[in-house]
């Protein structure tokens, strides 16, 4: 049974960060950047974590070329989405807000931080034009 991307291990999630942040990459090219100056068992770790990746439909790769190309097809933001959701399923029955609760306490906001969550509120609290407020 294929797993789900929120099962991404954190290796899987490292090579995915490099897609986000490069765009599209080499399996040479993940290898040199997750581990400098590495060994031909890194190469084939990387090479095995894509194959992880491309299965769970993390990951998509051009072959057209004589260098394959690799690039995210799930987007950071979706991967966090989930997860969270996940997290929330399995220690907060379920409630985000008592995931977001936890998280908030458990560590000190800046004024920025806090300005942004206003302001995500805000926007979340006016009703879109066209659009009913439930």
């Amino acid at each position: 049974m294929p797993r789900k991307p929120d099962d991404v291990t954190d290796a899987e999630l490292a090579v995915l960060q490099v897609l986000w942040n490069q765009g599209q990459a080499s399996m040479r090219e993940l290898s040199d950047e997750l581990y400098p100056g590495g060994t031909k068992s890194h190469y084939a770790t990387v090479k095995k974590l894509l194959t992880r990746l491309e299965s769970k439909g993390c990951v998509q790769c051009d072959r057209s070329g004589s260098v394959f190309q690799f690039e995210a097809t799930i987007e950071k933001k979706d991967l966090v989405s989930r997860r969270l959701r996940a997290v929330a399923e399995s220690l907060c029955d379920g409630s985000l807000s008592h995931l977001l609760t936890q998280m908030v306490e458990s560590k000190e906001l800046t004024k920025k931080d806090r300005n942004a969550l206003r302001s995500l509120i805000d926007e979340l609290d006016t009703p879109k034009q066209g659009k009913k407020k439930r």
